[in-house]
């Protein structure tokens, strides 16, 4: 339905006064829990720029306090826009209140109305607008047959589940038909089995109607599953913008290495060598070739030998014959895969064993080797965090 544009978007919020003073003895700028402070004021979200095209489905994901809910709701109009320009639909909308952006927002805590039932609650904003009783009905009726709540549309939202309530809140905002969908943290209210079930009914919900969705969360699961394209985001700035195989395979740095996949990614003290137009990484006795590929976008970046920060993902490890030497912790039996905590290098490290691969079991204290291959491998600067690759 349409498209939205963020273009060096900024958010400020203004010290309190007094506070200038004591940063400036400081210095300039300063950090104080993950935020930045200027004289300004404390920076929240600092040079977003974000091309949604239409009926994409964009997610924000990152630690609490990263700017991800501050960037929604500068969107929604909730938040004023300190610096930078937003469209939608190719109109600037810096200054246009919210209810005429045309947008239809979903909150983490439903805010339904108590004293209405579910169907007066979906169909408040049409009441709003004056449309006909019939007209009110059949689009609150096809917004409950969607969301399969027909059957609660009597019922408060105290005699209803936090599933139930969030589906009348998601009901409340398609009647609209708005031009963009706004989701804060829809499901973070739920039990997990919840979760999973509504993250499917998302992903249908988006199918059937056209909208442009922009969803913040900072499950990765949930932005692994949902979004054409995730922006990853730290202490206000974009970290990576990508689909979720592109972050997965190929993080931009270290944060963004850590922060996707479950679990996550193991991290060691490396050196990576390169031998003409070849590159092998080595750590604790073990020497891997990183594939072709890897390694011609390497040299293509002029990467010499150095220290690294090698990372390998779990999955990605495999208990072997030769390969760095290790002391297991614990085994953690999870079904079809054992996860193996283990000592190498001085550090944690985790290793998933198929348990159709096993053979005995493995006891704390055992020693083990474990490798990996040259196409898993992910190297990062040592001084910047960056994947040498990019």
């Amino acid at each position: 339905m349409a498209t939205v544009q963020l273009k060096n978007i900024k958010k400020v919020y203004p010290t309190v006064r007094g506070e200038t003073k004591k940063s400036k003895k400081k210095g300039d700028q300063q950090k104080k829990s993950n935020l930045q402070i200027t004289d300004e004021g404390v920076v929240a979200v600092q040079q977003f720029s974000l091309d949604i095209a239409d009926k994409e489905f964009i997610v924000l994901v990152g630690p609490s306090g990263c700017g991800k809910s501050t960037t929604l709701r500068m969107v929604a109009g909730l938040e004023e826009i300190t610096g930078g320009e937003l469209f939608i639909d190719g109109k600037l909308v810096n200054k246009v209140p919210p209810k005429d952006r045309d947008i239809a927002m979903v909150f983490q805590n439903y805010a339904l109305y108590p004293h209405m039932t579910a169907y007066e609650n979906i169909a408040f904003s049409l009441k709003l607008k004056h449309l006909p009783k019939a007209v009110i009905d059949k689009k609150v009726r096809e917004a409950a047959e969607i969301l399969d709540i027909t059957r609660y549309l009597n019922r408060k939202p105290k005699d209803m589940s936090g599933g139930q309530r969030q589906r009348v809140a998601i009901g409340r905002a398609i009647v609209r038909a708005p031009k963009v969908m706004l989701m804060d943290e829809p499901l973070s209210n739920l039990d997990a089995k919840l979760r999973n079930e509504m993250r499917a009914e998302i992903i249908k919900l988006r199918k059937r109607i056209d909208t442009t969705f922009i969803y913040v969360t900072h499950d990765q699961t949930e932005a692994m599953t949902l979004g054409d394209r995730i922006v990853i985001m730290k202490d206000g700035y974009i970290q990576q913008i990508g689909t979720p195989q592109e972050v997965f395979n190929h993080p931009a740095n270290l944060f963004v290495a850590g922060f996707i996949g479950m679990p996550v990614m193991n991290f060691f003290d490396a050196q990576l060598i390169r031998e003409g137009s070849r590159y092998f990484v080595e750590v604790g006795g073990f020497r891997q070739e990183l594939s072709a590929e890897k390694g011609e976008r390497l040299a293509n970046n002029d990467v010499q030998s150095q220290a690294i920060t090698l990372g390998v993902r779990p999955e990605h490890t495999d208990v072997s014959d030769a390969g760095v030497e290790a002391r297991v912790d614990v085994a953690e039996m999870m079904g079809s895969s054992v996860h193996l905590h283990v000592n190498a290098e001085g550090r944690d490290v985790i290793i998933i064993v198929p348990t159709a691969d096993m053979v005995g079991n493995f006891e704390m204290g055992e020693i083990v080797r474990f490798s990996f291959k040259g196409n898993v491998a992910h190297v990062f600067s040592k001084e910047t965090g960056k994947n040498l690759e990019f």
